[in-house]
């Protein structure tokens, strides 16, 4: 499965961003959409999407997607959710859910920061992939593509776009 990850998009979904997301086959959004049900169905009608809401996130959103999604990618346990810390730092909820799931590869958002590392304590792979919308401090926005087969990732791309 050829992936591609975006977070805080915030409202905007760049046109030049799209050039880079084309050849994956499934879109995953770690959650701060922005905007409203029009918004989503554009990212939706682009590709298909498997998401998570953030805290700046609407009802809208809220009502289209959970906090967390549990799901197997190409024989990968993956586990999203908006609010994750970071490896050694994650914010209570996001520790129970690792705990609880057991997760090979856990994504999240929020922090506008990209990262990407080996969890030795809980022998997983933390991806975030910043952000790609205008809102926050970041001075470059950003986005990930990547491929998971067999139960690893491969072929990691980082997307980067100047503010």
């Amino acid at each position: 499965m050829y992936v591609g990850l975006i977070s805080d998009t915030h409202g905007v979904f760049d046109e030049r961003l799209k050039p880079f997301l084309e050849p994956v086959d499934v879109l995953w959004h770690a959650g701060d959409w922005g905007g409203d049900e029009a918004f989503s169905a554009r990212i939706e009608a682009f590709k298909p999407v498997t998401g998570v809401y953030g805290n700046c996130d609407g009802s809208s959103i809220r009502y289209a997607y959970p906090a967390s999604q549990f799901f197997e990618c190409g024989g990968m346990r993956v586990l999203m959710t908006h609010i994750g810390g970071s490896p050694g730092h994650y914010y209570p909820e996001a520790k129970q859910l690792i705990e609880r799931y057991r997760p090979q590869l856990f994504v999240c958002g929020h922090s506008h920061i990209l990262k990407v590392m080996r969890d030795t304590h809980y022998d997983l792979l933390y991806v975030n992939p910043g952000a790609c919308g205008l809102q926050g401090w970041q001075l470059v926005r950003t986005a990930l593509r990547f491929r998971i087969d067999g139960g690893k990732v491969s072929d990691m791309e980082v997307f980067e776009l100047q503010r």
